[in-house]
């Protein structure tokens, strides 16, 4: 059977700081995010599946980003948990999703990040080859397996 890529789009609005940076991302703003997962298979070659013919179900992989990214950081006030703790309590006291990270939340560490939650979910005949994660219309992250 062939190798097949099969890519999937998905979309979701965060703001974010970069903690130190030396320009205007400093201070919090918000990016229309969008992010391109493409997993990689030989199509299910087995009558009796209902999968017959697919590397995975598109629905299945829309569960798994959704779990794992869109619900997480859709419409969130992501920043690196360095910050200070007066700031990142006050925030947390006053909105509802303010997520902490272990890292800089720039796009090139979120897609990294995105690439482990992803394939960590996916099945051993599935493999994770390609995630993009676009900030803006002409600036965008990528993660390629074939690097890490």
């Amino acid at each position: 059977m062939p190798q097949i890529r099969i890519s999937k789009q998905f979309k979701f609005e965060m703001a974010h700081v970069l903690m130190g940076y030396d320009g205007p991302c400093k201070n919090v703003h918000g990016h229309s995010y969008e992010l391109i997962v493409t997993v990689k298979g030989e199509p299910v070659d087995d009558y009796a599946s209902p999968k017959l013919g697919m590397v995975m179900d598109f629905g299945d992989l829309k569960t798994i980003v959704r779990q794992q990214i869109i619900d997480v950081f859709d419409h969130a006030l992501v920043l690196n948990k360095r910050m200070p703790e007066e700031v990142t309590n006050h925030l947390q006291q006053h909105f509802e999703k303010v997520i902490l990270l272990d890292y800089q939340p720039t796009s090139e560490m979120m897609v990294a990040d995105f690439a482990g939650r992803i394939s960590s979910k996916l099945s051993e005949k599935q493999k994770l080859v390609h995630v993009l994660l676009r900030e803006t219309a002409t600036s965008y992250a990528e993660w390629f397996e074939i690097d890490n």
